[in-house]
């Protein structure tokens, strides 16, 4: 048990420092991803319930490819196949030029694609949950459509998404783990480090295993605490 504890404490003897750094990635890595893929989830759900074709179809093409594919895939194909892109676009002013791609920056962006993905089928069921009087009586009321958007429909949209949306989080915050594949060092790469140095894989996985469910419980305090917040207005009713 004391070597246990000394592993796992901080400073030179033990790995706490680089299992907090890693911590701090993984957290990081979700709140930089999630407003990303919110706003590109809703733009996409406006896509889907807009009265162009083609916007619908660009839409679902988006998400199909996108729930379809494996996070870790989407991951490889941001990361590898964004490197590549961009060699080729700097080669064609400097020649020999090359460009690395930074791993969190890539992490980011395939986790807000995938997010995203899912986010609009969550702001789209939302839509659908309100009832096209609710545009019309802002309408009524001289609300331009922005106007009926932002003040009728965003508070509704937002309240009827959260739930899903919540789930969403829970989900984005469990696949950054995903990311230690391509070489970030978040809680998931640096409790392997640990394992692999130490000979202790139960103890560093368990750890892991310990903080992501840590996490996940403060999450889901803090997303019951907003959603309780979103549904005041009808408390007050």
């Amino acid at each position: 048990m004391d070597e246990a504890l000394t592993l796992i404490s901080f400073g030179p003897e033990g790995w706490g420092d680089e299992i907090a750094r890693g911590v701090l990635i993984t957290v990081s890595l979700a709140l930089a991803s999630l407003p990303f893929g919110l706003v590109i989830g809703f733009l996409v759900a406006l896509a889907k319930n807009s009265g162009d074709a083609s916007l619908r179809n660009a839409a679902n093409i988006y998400t199909t490819i996108f729930r379809g594919l494996p996070e870790l895939l989407t991951l490889f194909l941001v990361y590898y196949g964004g490197q590549m892109l961009l060699n080729e676009i700097a080669r064609l002013f400097v020649t020999g030029a090359t460009v690395d791609v930074n791993s969190f920056i890539a992490g980011m962006v395939a986790l807000s694609l995938v997010f995203s993905s899912y986010a609009s089928e969550a702001f789209l069921s939302a839509f659908r949950g309100i009832r096209q009087g609710q545009y019309e009586g802002g309408y009524a009321l001289g609300l331009s459509r922005r106007q009926t958007m932002n003040l009728v429909i965003m508070p509704q949209l937002i309240r009827l998404a959260l739930p899903a949306l919540g789930n969403l989080w829970l989900i984005l915050l469990k696949e950054t783990a995903l990311v230690s594949a391509i070489g970030l060092e978040d809680l998931l790469r640096w409790a392997g480090i640990a394992a692999r140095v130490t000979k202790e894989p139960f103890l560093f996985f368990g750890s892991a295993c310990l903080i992501y469910l840590a996490l996940s419980m403060i999450s889901s305090i803090g997303l019951r605490r907003i959603e309780i917040w979103s549904k005041r207005g009808e408390a007050a009713r």
